[in-house]
């Protein structure tokens, strides 16, 4: 007898890298995290599937992480970084054991260790999966394993958007990006970095008074029935806390927001939105924090990989976390089998909490309960190198010894146990106290007014080519100018100014995405397109090859193009 429902949802997201810089900055990010995360992920769903168990994992992949993945130039880069890290710890193994060398014999194993792990993970990459991540997605999704989800194009920060016209592209380029890449709409969409805000009342160029529709109209007129949020937006309370909490935060002064009233509900159920049929599901607060938070959560154990500690000739991983309190020089060795040993009582552990959980909530109300978590995919592998082997464990225990536990994708969960009841939700995001202060503060606000006279100019340039024109340059170069667009707008840029991880490369990809706009919607206005300099951007911001320009089209203000509604009997 099922005690409830578990939704595990994975968040796959990366800015645009391509031919942007490599090390420590660029290519080489995503690089690490196809090794780490998306091929050993790959690796545990179609072992899973081999045993018989669908995973069940709703996976969201941007659409700008998808477009990478399947880029050419990349996969050859991905090959090269995999060699080059072959043949560096190759080098290791003739150094090791070294009598003057403490514990050499125990870093020539991990050396040996690490050169089967990466000639694994290329030969898996050409031979097993034919160097196509995404096509391999889609057979899992196509074999009812997962689920795949859309997001904004670019992941650009939706409430911070201007205008309906740019809000709607975001997601328009973002829905059919998913649907011809996989083969199927997406159901559901992860809003860039959770970011909500609702429906409001604003005075428009003629005096009058408008109203801007909420963010979840924009989703349904793209066919997207759900998204997610923090479990602060659906409970109230404290939003302090949540998951994008860095270390750093520059010269900001943080201002939190007070905290608000409980509001009644909690995240054991989705809900519906008030102005679409649209759905939110809320994370669970104590099964999300166990797995994500560094300080009290399964990554922190002393036995897992230290992230932060490499080799400083092959750059290997060759330590131990140790503790919370050791400094990088003192940290221990790594142990594998330790690390797996842990890994298997984390996932015992995880497991029957969840059983528990449910199982007292329905034995407090009399009802089936919800629990979603969600979370960043490249925590596991990349950030937490053992926890692709936790999801997998997770699966599987779940599915052998506590079926009560029904895992379900997010759809799958949205059909058989729709909504009953509608709420409305407060502007929120997940990052640093649950509003939007991350992404807009004093050292970004120079940002948004250059991304809102871009949204006007590309609306005032696409307005006057309504019909595509036969002149093939200048319609390439309107597509190239909604790429642009599109890049210019991802929330990656005042993220990383904000958090100072890489302020000034994300300054200077942010300046450089506005130059190729400014330049290339400069000739269009001047009917003087320079084809050479029009190549030169093509070559290197070449994602959304199919992209229609006219997605800019203007929207009369306070309305946005409605498609059919399906009301479900809650809105009859």
């Amino acid at each position: 007898m099922s005690v409830g429902q578990f939704v595990f949802m994975l968040h796959s997201h990366l800015p645009y890298y391509r031919k942007a810089g490599m090390w420590p900055f660029g290519e080489e990010n995503l690089y690490e995290c196809m090794a780490e995360t998306y091929i050993p992920l790959l690796n545990a769903i179609a072992e899973l599937y081999e045993e018989g168990i669908k995973a069940k994992l709703t996976i969201g992949i941007t659409p700008i992480l998808a477009e990478q993945l399947t880029d050419d130039h990349l996969k050859d880069g991905f090959i090269q970084f995999l060699d080059d890290r072959i043949e560096a710890i190759a080098k290791d193994l003739e150094r090791y054991p070294d009598p003057s060398v403490t514990h050499s014999q125990h870093l020539k194993y991990l050396a040996k260790y690490y050169f089967d792990w990466f000639n694994n993970v290329k030969d898996t990459f050409i031979n097993k999966y034919g160097k196509d991540l995404i096509g391999n997605f889609k057979k899992y999704q196509d074999l009812g394993c997962i689920e795949i989800t859309t997001s904004g194009a670019t992941h650009g920060f939706s409430p911070l958007l201007a205008t309906d016209n740019n809000l709607n592209a975001q997601f328009k380029v973002g829905q059919d990006t998913t649907k011809r890449l996989f083969g199927q709409k997406a159901c559901g969409a992860w809003l860039p970095e959770c970011a909500y805000r609702q429906g409001y009342e604003y005075i428009g160029a003629d005096g009058e008074k408008k109203w801007r529709p909420a963010l979840e109209v924009t989703l349904q007129n793209n066919d997207i029935e759900y998204f997610f949020t923090e479990s602060h937006v659906i409970e109230g309370g404290n939003s302090i806390g949540n998951r994008r909490v860095i270390g750093v935060y520059g010269n900001i002064e943080y201002i939190p927001l007070p905290e608000r009233e409980i509001t009644g509900y909690d995240t054991y159920s989705a809900y519906w939105l008030p102005d679409a049929q649209v759905a939110v599901m809320g994370r669970n607060d104590q099964a999300g924090y166990q797995v994500w938070s560094a300080a009290e959560g399964y990554p922190g154990d002393g036995c897992f990989r230290e992230f932060h500690k490499k080799d400083d000739k092959s750059g290997a991983h060759y330590w131990r976390i140790t503790s919370s309190t050791t400094d990088l020089g003192d940290k221990m060795l790594y142990d594998p089998v330790l690390a797996l040993n842990k890994i298997n009582e984390n996932s015992d552990h995880y497991t029957t909490m969840l059983y528990h959980q449910l199982n007292d909530y329905k034995t407090a109300t009399g009802k089936e309960g919800l629990i979603m978590v969600s979370f960043d995919t490249e925590l596991f592998g990349h950030w937490w190198f053992e926890g692709v082997e936790f999801i997998k464990q997770v699966i599987k225990k779940l599915n052998n010894y506590l079926p009560e536990v029904e895992r379900l994708t997010a759809c799958e969960y949205l059909h058989a146990h729709p909504p009953t009841e509608a709420i409305q939700i407060p502007e929120s995001s997940w990052g640093q106290g649950g509003h939007f202060y991350v992404w807009q503060n004093n050292l970004t606000e120079w940002m948004w007014p250059i991304i809102h006279s871009c949204e006007k100019r590309i609306t005032e340039v696409v307005s006057k080519y309504e019909q595509i024109p036969s002149d093939k340059l200048l319609f390439r170069a309107l597509n190239q100018l909604a790429r642009e667009n599109l890049l210019l707008q991802s929330s990656d840029w005042p993220f990383l100014i904000t958090t100072w991880q890489a302020k000034d490369y994300a300054t200077d990809r942010f300046r450089e995405h506005v130059e190729r706009f400014e330049k290339i919607a400069d000739m269009i206005e001047s009917k003087s397109i320079d084809e050479e300099y029009l190549k030169s951007v093509e070559a290197i911001d070449n994602c959304f090859e199919v992209i229609d320009y006219r997605v800019y089209l203007p929207i009369e203000e306070g309305k946005i193009p409605q498609q059919e509604a399906k009301l479900s009997p809650l809105y009859e």
